[in-house]
């Protein structure tokens, strides 16, 4: 029988500001979440006394989560990944010591995924941060948001060390590149200078957690976390194939540098030529040597690149402007469908960097419909998720170590991008739409069922 390993982890991903709600409850500061109501690519909004944004309750998982884990246990979830809100354990940032209500609220969290044997998965920072240590810092371009990082992370370690035993830095670090206001906290007109001084700081910062997670929390590991924006050539012409190269490199250099220990030649010279010259210290140096124990990383499209300018400009679509593929099919929301591009960027990683590798998200987002009698009939979902399981499987007999599998979403929740419920991930649906309306009800969609099985059968319920 085709099975999983029995080590093997299964689960979901989820992200505080996008589940929790009670954005104002028991001493949360303001974020950069909760100033751009509209999404990561909106418009940063002024927030007033009675004004409301779907993102602030969301779906109300800071008080509803124990109905939510016991729907997750019900699936037979092993591993639950989610991230802690940086602003409910420090609100602005700065702060000499923590916010014990914050504190006191994951614990009882923790203590009730233990309850059903769920392994957290916990990201310290996941599209984010205190808005005070962009108002007062300017955001990660200040030093000294490496050692308020280290603070917040130390705290975590030092708090939860008996209850969770896997961590991850920073949720998907490259997005800097195309949101440099959700991950790093910079605004305005930006330099390439800027822009990579500040992620210098972050990658500092996120070897020095490394080396503190190691240090007080006994037998744990702790990754990195990439966007896997896998890149093929458009065509096979030469520069085509180059410019791949050049476009995978562009993300890769974040786990070069965790994985590695320093800067790659080939960004070295991208920094020579674009006039970029970064401030690192020798300390720097040092701190980058502790490198991450294994790498995470998120993938739900793969799209192309090419050294003709004019077609690129002509074609560009997606989140990430990656040119589309033309032998692979779209989501409703122009995502390319490429479930053999996670097998092939499995190998990628393992092959570069021979360290336990971890999908710690990917999913389907779409339109779902609720049926009489509160069904969901999500059969493209599970085609999905089917077709992207079963390459996992293949690169586990390509020799590949994969650690687990955390779906996007196992439960509705506001969409990142434009802060809206209609792009569905879930195996549970949520009643609310995209002007908040809605009881927040929850109800198991026909992939819940679908999951469940093929967790119990470690996948052995997959079709070709």
């Amino acid at each position: 029988m085709d099975v999983f390993p029995h080590e093997f982890l299964w689960g979901g991903a989820i992200a505080a500001n996008q589940v929790e709600g009670a954005w104002r409850e028991d001493g949360k500061g303001l974020s950069t979440s909760d100033m751009q109501p509209q999404g990561v690519f909106g418009p940063v909004v002024e927030r007033r006394s009675g004004d409301r944004y779907i993102k602030d309750i969301a779906i109300d998982f800071y008080h509803r989560y124990p109905q939510d884990i016991a729907l997750f246990a019900e699936m037979g979830f092993t591993c639950l990944r989610l991230s802690i809100a940086w602003t409910r354990i420090f609100p602005d940032g700065d702060e000499e010591q923590p916010n014990e209500a914050g504190l006191a609220y994951y614990d009882q969290l923790l203590d009730e995924l233990a309850r059903y044997g769920i392994q957290p998965l916990v990201t310290l920072s996941h599209y984010d941060m205190p808005w005070g240590l962009v108002k007062k810092y300017g955001g990660w371009g200040n030093r000294q948001l490496i050692a308020l990082f280290e603070r917040y992370a130390r705290t975590l370690f030092t708090r939860y060390q008996r209850k969770v035993k896997l961590w991850l830095t920073f949720n998907e670090i490259n997005m800097s590149l195309h949101a440099p206001l959700t991950g790093l906290g910079l605004s305005g007109q930006l330099d390439k200078t800027a822009i990579y001084q500040a992620i210098h700081h972050q990658l500092v910062a996120s070897a020095r957690v490394v080396k503190a997670c190691h240090e007080l929390v006994p037998g744990a590991r702790i990754g990195n976390m990439l966007l896997g924006g896998l890149t093929y050539p458009l065509s096979p012409e030469p520069n085509d194939v180059l410019a791949a190269l050049q476009e995978n490199r562009r993300w890769l250099f974040f786990g070069d540098v965790q994985v590695r220990g320093r800067y790659p030649g080939y960004m070295l010279r991208y920094f020579r030529e674009e006039g970029i010259q970064l401030h690192i210290t020798e300390e720097d140096r040092a701190a980058l040597q502790h490198s991450v124990d294994f790498i995470s990383f998120s993938y739900y499209m793969s799209g192309c690149a090419t050294a003709n300018k004019e077609t690129a400009q002509a074609l560009r679509g997606n989140i990430l402007s990656m040119i589309p593929n033309p032998h692979l099919p779209s989501s409703e929301w122009g995502w390319q469908i490429d479930p053999v591009g996670l097998r092939t960027l499995l190998n990628m990683l393992w092959d570069r960097y021979q360290k336990p590798l971890f999908i710690v998200e990917n999913g389907l987002g779409a339109r779902d419909k609720l049926e009489a009698g509160n069904v969901i009939n999500d059969d493209y979902r599970i085609r999905y998720l089917n077709d992207h399981l079963i390459q996992i499987r293949e690169a586990l007999h390509d020799g590949v170590e994969v650690m687990g599998y955390t779906s996007w979403g196992p439960i509705d929740l506001v969409s990142a991008s434009k802060a809206e419920f209609s792009k569905r991930y879930g195996f549970i649906y949520v009643d609310q739409d995209d002007q908040g309306n809605g009881t927040l009800e929850r109800y198991r969609k026909k992939s819940f069922y679908w999951y469940r099985d093929v967790i119990s059968s470690q996948g052995a319920t997959l079709q070709r």
